[in-house]
């Protein structure tokens, strides 16, 4: 199952186990986070928000994204500065979607076992029928040749106009 939530501006599609990052929103990490704002569902779509659907995640982490270098220049104004910014982000691990008390948690990965796969036995053979099997005839193989490749033509000369160089008349001196 999948939701579409809004949060900080912004529009996510988020199925359980997600993680995704979002706008700074001041929680520790390790509580959990509800997104009540849910646009959409897999079988709902609201107008403009879905009644009784609730988003819930965990705070992963809180941090910082690398620095985004920002100049700011006017010409001829003597107005000439560079400076930096971090945008602060808030990491969250969705960890359910709930609509209308029915739960969606993220799928239990498969359990592996260190057995071999059960060998299978081979099936019956079927049961045959009055009409032949159509049969194909085998295709007829290439005939190759030791030919050296045939040389190529050169190219053809460029059809060329008769045309003067120059249309200036001589001037007098």
């Amino acid at each position: 199952m999948f939701a579409i939530i809004k949060t900080g501006g912004k529009q996510l599609t988020v199925k359980p186990g997600d993680e995704i990052y979002i706008e700074k929103i001041n929680i520790e990490e390790g509580n959990t986070v509800t997104f009540d704002q849910v646009l959409a569902t897999e079988s709902k779509i609201g107008t403009p928000l879905v009644d009784g659907v609730v988003v819930v995640g965990t705070v992963v982490k809180q941090g910082k994204e690398k620095k985004l270098r920002v100049v700011r220049y006017h010409p001829k104004k003597n107005v000439n500065k560079v400076y930096g910014h971090r945008q602060p982000f808030t990491k969250v691990k969705i960890d359910s979607i709930s609509e209308n008390g029915v739960v969606s948690k993220p799928a239990a990965p498969k359990a592996t076992t260190d057995k071999p796969a059960a060998t299978k036995k081979p099936a019956a053979p079927k049961a045959t029928t009055d009409k032949p099997a159509a049969t194909k005839k085998p295709a007829a193989p290439k005939a190759t040749t030791d030919k050296p490749a045939a040389p190529k033509k050169p190219a053809a000369p460029k059809a060329t106009t008769d045309k003067p160089a120059s249309t200036k008349k001589p001037e007098d001196k």
